[in-house]
């Protein structure tokens, strides 16, 4: 009797060979499959940043650069698109116009302008300047959320923008490398970020996106984004090379040649179609930018995101460092120390919120109404409670159009 209790107690049924071993197959899979998402989405957010580092070094028309990035974005979702309507028979979802202005509109014009000073900064200041500068966006995300009321006053948010506003004014104090105008076009960008980032999340309080899948958003974004950057591009880009190019056409055409440099110097620049492939090349990095971290964030979590976005960031600057000729002083490196551990900090914060609203949710509404059912799920991987609103398919328009927005920088 004791026996038969034992083992009904310890369900032994968990102990059988067959079964443990799936079980511990299905854990190693989901491992090496985070690893993997994580691998990649390292490689192309990485590569595209010193990617474009080096060409816009060499390629004075940064704005001109995303737009024709955004243009071959919109151009491969519009191919996709249509691929999967002739192979499934089924056409993708088309916002009316309407619906498209009200919703699209201005997070397209800010994710546009962050983008499009994110990288004309890049001609001014190092990648790791610009990669601590650029993670204060969390500081805007907060500010505008405190300003919308879509965050509640707390000493832990005063604490957590403390520790990074702090940790950026060692990281810039006294830099050797430190360049004014560069710095404030990251901080411009940034701002823009949280901007676009609180605006989204208070259009998605009022209803649910549709747009759950990244092409769909990128053929929806992309027009708006190119509307929102090709003034500038035209203005300040752009209308200077026609104007010289109608005073002195030869020179005007050497002048949008990329610049050769030391490592370089053994490429074909006569002609303007090296630079046309390398913009492609960067184009089609951004694509895939955005459809890995899209992936990282469909089969993992935001918390799995949030993190290795921190731990990006550190590789970053280790590489931007030893082998970039980035300097940092010993105030420079306590600072990047501090600011981390604001974000880190920033992350954990999110984590508790999350459990306390699962649990509150789990407590007082063990039965919810149909059409508004919320279903609360651990994540094997993670051991974090995410949520899914049956009613859109879980991916909202602030997450997408932030992974948008972080495709290119």
């Amino acid at each position: 009797m004791f026996k038969y209790y034992t083992k009904k107690l310890l369900n032994i049924q968990f102990f059988n060979k067959k079964t443990w071993l799936t079980h511990l197959e299905k854990e190693i899979f989901i491992i090496v499959r985070t690893i993997g998402l994580i691998m990649i989405y390292y490689l192309f957010s990485i590569g595209i940043t010193f990617y474009q580092k080096w060409f816009i070094k060499r390629f004075h028309y940064p704005l001109i650069v995303v737009v024709c990035h955004m243009i071959v974005k919109f151009l491969l979702a519009l191919l996709f698109r249509t691929i999967y309507r002739v192979i499934m028979g089924v056409s993708r979802i088309t916002l009316s116009y309407k619906e498209n202005i009200r919703r699209i509109s201005l997070p397209g014009i800010a994710s546009s302008l962050d983008i499009g000073f994110s990288n004309w900064s890049f001609e001014f200041i190092t990648i790791s300047l610009y990669t601590m500068t650029k993670s204060t966006c969390i500081i805007f995300i907060l500010a505008f959320a405190l300003l919308f009321d879509l965050e509640k006053k707390r000493l832990s948010l005063i604490f957590v923008v403390s520790l990074i506003s702090i940790g950026l004014f060692m990281f810039t104090y006294k830099s050797t490398q430190f360049q004014l105008n560069g710095f404030l076009l990251v901080l411009s960008a940034s701002m823009l970020s949280g901007f676009r980032w609180t605006l989204s999340q208070k259009l998605m309080q009022r209803k649910e996106s549709a747009l759950a899948h990244p092409i769909d958003m990128m053929y929806h974004m992309q027009p708006w984004m190119i509307l929102g950057l090709f003034p500038l591009a035209f203005f300040f880009e752009l209308l200077p090379v026609i104007n010289s190019f109608l005073i002195t056409p030869e020179n005007s055409l050497n002048e949008i040649k990329l610049k050769p440099s030391s490592i370089d110097e053994h490429l074909a620049f006569d002609s303007l179609w090296p630079t046309a492939n390398l913009i492609l090349i960067g184009s089609i990095l951004a694509f895939l930018m955005e459809f890995s971290e899209y992936l990282l964030l469909t089969f993992t979590s935001s918390l799995t995101l949030s993190m290795a976005g921190i731990f990006k960031e550190i590789f970053t600057l280790y590489l931007a460092v030893n082998y970039n000729g980035d300097q940092m002083s010993l105030t420079n490196f306590i600072g990047l120390v501090v600011c981390l551990i604001g974000i880190t900090m920033h992350v954990m914060l999110k984590v508790i919120d999350t459990y306390q609203v699962a649990n509150s949710l789990t407590l007082t509404s063990p039965i919810l109404h149909r059409n508004d059912e919320i279903e609360v799920k651990r994540l094997l991987d993670d051991d974090i409670v995410s949520f899914e609103f049956t009613q859109n398919q879980t991916t909202t328009i602030m997450e997408q159009s932030n992974i948008n927005a972080k495709g290119q920088c």
